[in-house]
């Protein structure tokens, strides 16, 4: 019997279910006491054919399985297997194997199946080297699990599949906060409905019991006389105009009513769903915006939060309101005259029918419009904030056309939609125009039997319209109902993704770390399957300054990611004075880290309140002693308005040097038991640099520090330097130590000793 690491199929996503034909062929070759590790389609037999096969591995060999047709038997035993990498290719991947004797094996899968293989790739890996092999519960899904549908983003939500019932009742929570003032809206907007339907009975009796008497049907050839119009129905005319009028102002008494207190709802509603929305993208990990663009979430913030806002403001009201005019109208219908009644409603069975028949393909093309007005806010977002570059390389008329091209996709799929709702509205109100003539016609027929009184006929008509005007402006109000219920879905799905656990109640307080950092055969891939940093082992000792130092892309800034808990290792273990990092909840752990970058972030505030940013509340005289200790201060106090003057967005009233400095400052006033600097000191002049470097050396002084530095000669005074290359730690020493090793740092030093003599030469 086939022996699998889980019985369980549908809990792990690499333990897939196979066809009978499949687990026969498998019973056939799997040896006993054999055990299958991963067990997954694949959608390629080769290059450029589709077809379904099977991909297993056991804890002995790899098997490859066709579906149908010729079998395609490949049998690897794990022995003979020297490494497994995968490549990318256009509009797919391949796994490659690699024998010992130097022969590749090539799998072939498509795009959608990339993230899988990555995963399996690193698994075959583990299980060469004889390790445990870890695979994640869950995959990122680029399809839906039911439909099977593209999601429009990875992980995301399929808003084919999202009941809009369920989006309603989570957008109306959002107003039940407010309960007295809901229940005070839905009293006016009853109220409301009733008073509207008052004004055509008052018109029924003005028309039958005031002007009905008045008309005289006469022979065409006698003399017209003056009627004698009574004071009575004078005066009762009177009454029903000023009735009429007096209901008109408390409607619209009513109205403003109803409109002040239904913004004020739903103003307070969206002003809570942002705030929610904005904590949530603070709190959700790093992991989540390397997924996605920030125009795109930017977006969410600002269309499809207005879109929400306008639904919550008018098209809610307008539906409750229209709904109980709908029940309160075809009640006084069917008690006035239910014959004509049911011939109102001739027209409705087609018109819900082809609105049923019409709502799928509306609903996709405002999908297709808010997926590409994402794009369009993605780029919009990307040219401005990267202006610069766009001016330097002379690319304007570039990013023209580039915004050109996702304009016109968002005007075509606006203009698709249009067209949509176009034939739906046209063929509504083709269909309704069968209802008012089928009343004018048989209702007629009973004015003239004597059954029916002119007024009361001219009262259901106007009834009619009241009854249609909800239907025929629906397939406008559908419309916008669904653009609002697509933003909101996609604000609902970052405010549930998963934040970093900040309230993990199994984390310990740390409320002062020493600064014991170790590194205990820890593992990390951005994708799993690609692992950036392999293995590394590394035990630092409280106040001990380690510098990183690598190629680009050896996984420096990782590793101090790490530090930061930005992400969680894939394997083994990170610890902070011997506890496991993911044990220390992550605000005591990174109130206790300082960072200063390469690109410092400053906020568009005062001067003070960047240096203060970590401590807010600070005293004055605090922030100066930080900003002496970073050499910035005698810089500040040249400025105009001094640490009041406004930095700019990023920055950008300051230079490079000067907004290092100010970073220098807020780690010296953060007063951290951990540093970390990532190119503090690069792409700075020789005397701006001095001065950086002085400021750091202050800051160093009794924390472990972590530094990456581009001019290696200034890791100097590290008290061990960490090489790495590929990921893995390739050499570890004093810098005197590693150049007498004359190794890979031996290498990178000369290397950059000779570029710097030929650019000086050059200059």
């Amino acid at each position: 019997m086939l022996q699998h690491s889980l019985v369980n199929h549908n809990s792990n996503s690499f333990i897939e279910k196979a066809p009978a034909a499949i687990e026969h062929k498998l019973q056939e070759h799997v040896m006993v006491g054999e055990r299958v590790v991963i067990q997954v389609t694949i959608d390629m037999v080769g290059w450029r054919a589709f077809d379904e096969a099977w991909f297993i591995v056991t804890d002995r060999r790899i098997i490859f399985l066709r579906n149908k047709g010729r079998d395609l038997f490949v049998d690897l035993s794990l022995s003979s297997v020297k490494t497994v990498r995968v490549e990318e290719l256009v509009g797919g991947g391949r796994l490659e194997v690699e024998r010992t004797n130097g022969d590749t094996e090539c799998f072939y899968y498509s795009n959608s199946l990339a993230a899988k293989f990555s995963d399996v790739a690193e698994s075959i890996k583990l299980l060469i080297d004889n390790k445990d092999v870890s695979l994640p519960a869950n995959l990122e899904r680029d399809r839906c699990k039911k439909c099977k549908r593209l999601l429009p983003e990875k992980n995301g939500i399929c808003p084919a599949c999202v009941k809009k019932i369920d989006t309603l009742l989570r957008l109306i929570r959002y107003m039940m906060v407010y309960k007295a003032r809901i229940a005070a809206l839905l009293l006016l907007l009853s109220v409301q409905a009733l008073i509207d339907l008052v004004p055509p009975l008052i018109i029924e009796r003005i028309i039958d019991d005031v002007l009905t008497d008045v008309i005289v049907v006469e022979p065409a050839n006698t003399v017209k006389s003056t009627p004698t119009i009574s004071s009575s129905k004078l005066t009762l005319l009177a009454w029903l105009v000023t009735g009429l009028l007096m209901v008109y102002i408390v409607s619209w008494i009513a109205l403003v009513t109803q409109r002040w207190v239904g913004s004020w709802v739903g103003f307070r509603a969206i002003e809570y769903l942002r705030a929610d929305l904005f904590r949530a993208l603070q709190y959700l990990p790093l992991r989540f915006y390397d997924q996605r663009k920030v125009g795109s979430l930017i977006s969410r913030m600002s269309n499809d939060a207005d879109l929400v806002e306008v639904h919550l403001l008018f098209d809610i009201p307008y539906l409750l309101n229209n709904a109980l005019m709908v029940l309160g109208i075809l009640g006084l219908l069917f008690y006035k005259n239910w014959e004509l009644t049911l011939w109102v409603l001739i027209p409705i069975p087609p018109i819900v029918v082809f609105s049923t028949l019409i709502w799928g393909s509306m609903e996709a093309h405002w999908r297709r419009w808010s997926a590409h007005w994402g794009r369009l806010s993605s780029h919009l977002n990307e040219s401005i904030r990267g202006i610069r570059i766009v001016k330097a390389f002379a690319q304007e008329s570039r990013e023209g056309e580039r915004f050109d091209n996702r304009n016109n996709d968002l005007s075509a799929a606006s203009v698709s939609a249009e067209r949509i709702w176009v034939v739906f509205f046209m063929i509504t109100n083709f269909f309704m125009s069968f209802g008012v003539f089928f009343v004018w016609y048989f209702g007629g027929r009973q004015i003239l039997g004597g059954e029916l009184e002119l007024g009361a006929l001219i009262a259901f008509i106007t009834y009619l319209w009241m009854l249609y005007k909800p239907l025929k402006w629906f397939g406008d109000f559908y419309g916008m109902m669904m653009r609002a219920y697509a933003g909101a879905e996609r604000i609902f799905e970052v405010i549930d993704t998963r934040s970093e656990p900040f309230n993990d109640t199994k984390a310990n307080s740390a409320l002062t770390i020493k600064g014991s950092v170790s590194f205990e055969d820890l593992s990390f891939g951005y994708d799993v399957g690609k692992p950036v940093l392999q293995n590394i082992d590394l035990t630092v000792a409280p106040g001990e300054m380690i510098g990183l130092v690598g190629k680009s892309g050896a996984g420096k800034s990782t590793l101090i990611n790490m530090i930061c808990r930005f992400y969680d290792g894939t394997r083994g273990t990170l610890k902070i004075d011997g506890i496991d990092i993911r044990k220390i909840k992550i605000q005591d752990l990174r109130r206790q880290i300082g960072l200063v970058a390469q690109q410092s972030f400053l906020f568009n505030s005062t001067i003070a309140d960047n240096i203060s940013y970590g401590k807010p509340g600070t005293k004055f005289e605090d922030i100066i002693r930080a900003s002496r200790a970073a050499n910035a201060h005698e810089f500040v106090v040249t400025k105009s308005e001094g640490y009041d003057m406004v930095v700019g967005e990023h920055g950008n009233k300051l230079s490079g040097g000067e907004k290092q400095r100010i970073a220098i400052a807020r780690a010296i006033l953060h007063n951290p038991r951990i540093l970390i600097l990532d190119e503090a000191t690069s792409s700075l002049d020789s005397q701006t640099e001095s001065k950086i470097q002085e400021a750091i050396a202050r800051l160093v002084k009794g924390r472990t520090t972590f530094a990456i530095a581009h001019r290696l000669s200034t890791l100097r005074s590290a008290d061990r330097l960490l090489v790495l290359d590929g990921g893995k730690v390739v050499e570890v020493g004093s810098h005197i130590e590693l150049m007498e090793r004359k190794g890979v740092f031996h290498n990178l030093v000369k290397t950059q000793q000779e570029t710097t003599a030929i650019m000086a030469t050059a200059g």
